[in-house]
């Protein structure tokens, strides 16, 4: 934990990110404040930045607590995303620079070895940050905000997947690691259409592990991925 305003931000993104802070969990302002040795100005300046990104919610009255995740979030998060990320991936091949590609190796180095010691809260922020980068070389001002907001819950949803139980699950985070470097490759190739396959491919498997422990009963994700898809094979 560091102290100051940008430990105090950067640790709350973290803990979200990780589900060490839950979804509907209440912030206390005062001892935020106390822990990290500022006054309540900043904390609630901090509180306004995370809300803006869709880390947490201030209600008024009631206070600040962690974005919640109900039934209408899930199945927009299910409908979106896949679209979201193959436009961002083929933006990212027509705009990338080469510094963002360096970086975007450095971080799958630090994601694989990651996935090698099974330490899954910085899988989680590895990986969180290998889709940031791919959302920068983008450079779309209108579809970034939308894929940070995407991956807080892709992180939350997806926390299992992380944490692998049995040989199945280690077979498909392998799987999800080599998908990393896929993109690496076709990106450097300026090759659009196998960084969409690799979107399609990526999305797939991690939701089908999202589906297995959070889908709520009755949720036809497999419909609401399925559209999307064709329609964006309609119009390629």
């Amino acid at each position: 934990m560091k102290g100051g305003k940008n430990g105090l931000y950067e640790d709350l993104k973290r803990q979200i990110l990780t589900m060490e802070l839950e979804p509907d969990q209440d912030l206390d302002e005062v001892s935020l404040s106390e822990r990290y040795g500022l006054s309540r100005t900043p904390v609630r300046e901090i509180f306004r930045r995370l809300e803006g990104e869709g880390y947490i919610e201030i209600r008024a009255n009631r206070g600040a607590r962690v974005s919640p995740m109900n039934h209408q979030s899930l199945r927009n998060f299910f409908l979106v995303a896949p679209m979201v990320y193959a436009a961002i991936g083929r933006l990212a091949v027509q705009n990338f620079k080469l510094r963002q590609l360096s970086q975007l190796k450095d971080t799958q180095e630090r994601f694989r070895s990651a996935s090698v010691s099974g330490d899954a809260p910085s899988m989680v922020l590895e990986n969180n940050r290998f889709h940031e980068i791919i959302g920068e070389m983008s450079g779309n001002a209108y579809l970034q905000p939308s894929l940070g907001r995407l991956l807080i819950d892709h992180a939350r949803i997806g926390h299992t997947f992380f944490r692998p139980r049995n040989d199945d699950m280690r077979s498909r985070l392998q799987v999800a690691v080599d998908h990393h470097d896929g993109f690496i490759a076709a990106i450097a190739a300026h090759d659009e259409d196998t960084v969409v396959d690799l979107v399609f491919e990526h999305w797939e498997l991690s939701r089908e592990n999202m589906e297995m422990f959070i889908a709520p009963q009755g949720m036809k994700a497999d419909a609401l991925v399925e559209a999307p898809a064709a329609s964006m094979e309609k119009s390629s």
